[in-house]
């Protein structure tokens, strides 16, 4: 099959590789039919991980079951199926939680795993024509047949998911206000579950022109930090600073002169966020970041405000999504008609040309919001 691997820093090629089969009772393979380029991906084409080439990448995928294990009892072959990024076992400590990003049986040593992505297990990504899935009743979304709503459920992979575990971490509550720092897809996301949860006023902070006008169709308040400082524009429109903030942007933060300071983004919701209130961060952080601009990031250490954010009695929950958690009731938003996630979405490639989306993706070009591959 033909899929989109890794070969190095900003290079990814669309490669003939081995066809996935059923390892175990349990999986099933799926033909892709919708798969995403995400922003954490990435975080390894530009190197910026300890990814090795010959990943296969894609941690975003949905499609059409077309074999089945002789252990799965409520998968059928045809069914049309998002695949959570998290593969979880279903069954450990921590999937009985609720925590299914966090598994502690797919990826022995180690709490969690996902589809293509560096350190989260032996699995390939399905930015390819099929995709082997593991514990398949567990980790199946079923799905409408047929071709609606292909976009949106495809969100359902992770942004959405992922967007709106942004909300729970920081408690977001009917009436409050919230700030998001980052406008790329997940950062979009969490200022739209943010007003589906009921706040009243989203504050969404970034410096590119078309990520920014998107924020504002959806009716958040763009904030263009290249202009001035984002805490003193958000601290202006409202009183003291807003009730909850949201980190979407993670450790390759910027200031507005493009320079990379790891910390920023933590340190400017510090600041916008009133006392007592509380941060959720989905950007992704590592413990290892080879092209970090100082010896400690490079592990991982940030210099953080802490005395301020202890000062003001701030609270914060990180991590990534546990996509169970919220990917039904999320599908059954869009299929009521309440939720169209796919307003992200902004350009729908073959997966031949997956190179040049990469490429225009990474340099944040106008219209490249979002980018599906059709394998």
């Amino acid at each position: 099959m033909r899929a989109v691997v890794y070969q190095g820093p900003n290079d990814i090629q669309v490669q003939q590789v081995e066809d996935p089969r059923l390892e175990d009772p349990t999986d099933v393979i799926v033909r892709i039919t919708t798969t995403a380029i995400c922003g954490s991906d990435l975080h390894m084409y530009e190197g910026r991980t300890v990814a090795e080439p010959g990943i296969v990448f894609g941690h975003e995928n949905m499609g059409v079951v077309e074999e089945v294990g002789s252990g799965v009892a409520s998968v059928r072959k045809g069914d049309r199926v998002c695949l959570p990024f998290n593969i979880a076992c279903g069954f450990c400590r921590n999937c009985l939680a609720g925590n299914t990003g966090f598994c502690l049986t797919v990826n022995p040593g180690f709490a969690g795993g996902a589809y293509g992505y560096v350190g989260m297990g032996p699995y390939k990504g399905g930015q390819a024509e099929f995709l082997r899935v593991p514990f398949a009743d567990f980790n199946c979304l079923q799905l409408p047949r047929g071709e609606e709503h292909e976009d949106d459920f495809a969100m359902l992979a992770d942004i959405f998911p992922t967007g709106y575990h942004a909300t729970e971490l920081a408690h977001v509550s009917p009436g409050e206000t919230v700030a998001v720092y980052g406008a790329g897809p997940v950062g979009l996301m969490a200022a739209y579950s943010a007003m589906l949860r009921g706040a009243s006023e989203v504050f969404v902070v970034d410096k590119v022109a078309d990520r920014l006008r998107l924020a504002e169709e959806i009716g958040a308040i763009p904030i263009d930090f290249s202009k001035s400082s984002a805490p003193e524009q958000i601290q202006e429109r409202t009183d003291g600073g807003t009730d909850k903030g949201i980190d979407a942007v993670g450790y390759q933060a910027t200031v507005s002169g493009g320079e990379e300071q790891p910390a920023v983004v933590l340190n400017d919701l510090i600041e916008t966020v009133r006392p007592t209130g509380t941060l959720g961060v989905v950007g992704l952080y590592l413990p290892n970041d080879p092209g970090a601009p100082s010896e400690d990031a490079q592990q991982g250490k940030l210099l953080i405000n802490i005395g301020r954010y202890f000062e003001k009695g701030l609270r914060m929950g990180s991590g990534q999504a546990n996509v169970k958690s919220y990917n039904r009731h999320l599908r059954d938003l869009i299929i009521a008609g309440r939720a169209e996630p796919s307003f992200v979405v902004s350009q729908r490639k073959p997966l031949d040309e997956a190179a040049d989306a990469y490429a225009r993706f990474d340099r944040r070009e106008e219209g490249y919001s979002k980018v599906v591959l059709t394998p």
